[in-house]
């Protein structure tokens, strides 16, 4: 359940990843610092304006096909901003489900 300060309702690991944000034909790499199947936190990045919508591509760690969907941008800090997946297909949902659980089981045993 959530409370009024935490939205989230999904499970969000931490990660290490780049993540190809584009929109209007300008392209940002970005770093992800975490992760659930509903969206992504990018840290140490100038944000977008909440609302904004981009196109969003990444593969996450031992996966060989990219990830593409949409993001809309829900939080906007001095240097991050998080977004919201939209589009996400169910096989890319199931992929991010894996690997939330696998660095779950990980962080469990240490």
């Amino acid at each position: 359940m959530t409370t009024g300060k935490e939205k989230r309702r999904e499970d969000r690991v931490p990660v290490d990843l780049w993540i190809e944000a584009s929109r209007d034909g300008e392209l940002y790499f970005q770093r992800a610092q975490n992760l659930s199947v509903g969206g992504a936190y990018f840290g140490q990045t100038i944000p977008l304006p909440v609302g904004t919508r981009v196109a969003l591509k990444f593969e996450l760690p031992g996966e060989p096909v990219e990830i593409v969907c949409q993001g809309d941008i829900v939080t906007a800090k001095e240097l991050g901003m998080g977004v919201s997946f939209v589009n996400l297909n169910a096989g890319d949902r199931k992929k991010i489900e894996a690997l939330i659980a696998k660095v779950q089981a990980r962080a469990k045993k240490s």
